[in-house]
């Protein structure tokens, strides 16, 4: 089984590392997986100045699975926005058709305390964001700078969903439903933007081919307020490209840190790419100071739903639960009491677990 291994920027070579470890110690076949390599984002700017190289894209190509660490960092936020390191990012995502991206929030009861917010509002949270990956704002054409009749300085940015965009990932939020509690919240913004009045449209027309799940909807700005009022409300959220990215990071703190939560992005196969939904953190990069949960539960995620290995995927699980619920935990957690320890430490602690 073949693995692009991109590191990226910012923290992301401390935390790859720490997942790569992991997947090797989870199998007891040592040629179980093949890693290669590959420079993305700023990394690869500065290797070939295109944030995804074409030596990168050919690993990629040839792999069954993607371990993505982050992109980013301010020495390239002058570039033009095609050259920028999250460019390779979303063209990955187009590259191999990855238009569902998935982000559990499930909270360890271990962490109940290091969530701001009170333990009966989270406690048993267990829910899943499914956002489009391929379409809305930050694709839509027309984009970028406009004149203006008095010469202003302008930009658009355009919101576009095609029916058939929203339909496939209507049956993604769907399916998955129908592993878990069979409710559907889909998020959108109606009442203001045709984009989205056609987005409501279409899964209520797709709802209606599962009677067995529930369909609700929710204008963004009220959906927002209820993930923190009674966040267990909710079993699988839906929602665009731009709504989907800002609600599941607000989503990631009901948890106790964004340095916690994995995702997966998949398309009309089992190759997927796999990533924390947290940034580069250039400000903490090189500290060793940098929470590898998220990457190593990401992994765990690969695992499961590229290669089938769901009791591999367990046990990855259960160790990082069982070394926070042994009060180990990296700074971002604010766990009384616990053992602080860095990145690689954290990594050694949940290897040694798996054994």
């Amino acid at each position: 089984m073949r693995i692009a291994v991109l590191p990226g920027d910012g923290i992301g070579p401390e935390i790859v590392p720490q997942a790569v470890r992991v997947l090797r110690a989870v199998t007891k076949d040592s040629d179980a997986f093949i890693f290669e390599e590959g420079a993305v984002g700023g990394a690869g700017l500065e290797v070939a100045d295109d944030p995804l190289p074409p030596a990168t894209l050919d690993i990629v190509l040839r792999s069954d699975a993607i371990l993505f660490g982050a992109v980013g960092h301010p020495r390239y936020d002058h570039y033009p926005h095609v050259k920028k390191p999250g460019a390779a990012l979303r063209r990955l995502r187009k590259e191999l058709g990855l238009f569902a991206n998935f982000r559990p929030v499930k909270l360890f009861p271990e962490l109940i305390d290091a969530s701001t917010l009170k333990p009966e509002v989270i406690d048993g949270l267990d829910l899943m964001i499914v956002r489009e990956l391929n379409s809305d704002i930050y694709y839509g054409t027309p984009r970028g700078p406009v004149e203006t009749p008095t010469g202003e300085r302008a930009v658009i940015n355009t919101m576009f969903y095609a029916a058939s965009e929203v339909e496939r990932i209507a049956h993604v939020a769907f399916d998955a439903a129908r592993r878990r509690r069979r409710k559907v919240c889909s998020i959108d913004k109606a009442n203001v933007l045709e984009a989205s009045a056609l987005w409501r449209e279409v899964m209520s027309e797709v709802g209606r081919q599962y009677p067995d799940v529930e369909l609700t909807h929710q204008l963004v700005d009220s959906a927002a307020m209820s993930l923190i009022r009674n966040p267990r409300q909710f079993d699988v959220i839906v929602a665009g490209n731009l709504f989907g990215d800002i609600l599941s990071d607000q989503a990631s703190m009901l948890t106790g840190s964004i340095g916690l939560l994995p995702s997966a992005s998949l398309g009309g196969n089992n190759k997927g790419l796999y990533e924390p939904i947290h940034g580069s953190a250039p400000d903490i990069a090189g500290r060793d100071v940098a929470n590898p949960i998220a990457t190593i539960l990401s992994a765990a995620m690969m695992l499961r739903q590229s290669f089938g290995m769901e009791a591999e995927a367990l046990r990855v699980e259960n160790a990082a639960r069982a070394v926070l619920a042994g009060g180990i935990a990296t700074p971002d957690l604010a766990l009384p009491g616990a053992r602080i320890v860095g990145t690689r430490e954290m990594g050694d602690a949940i290897v040694a677990a798996l054994a």
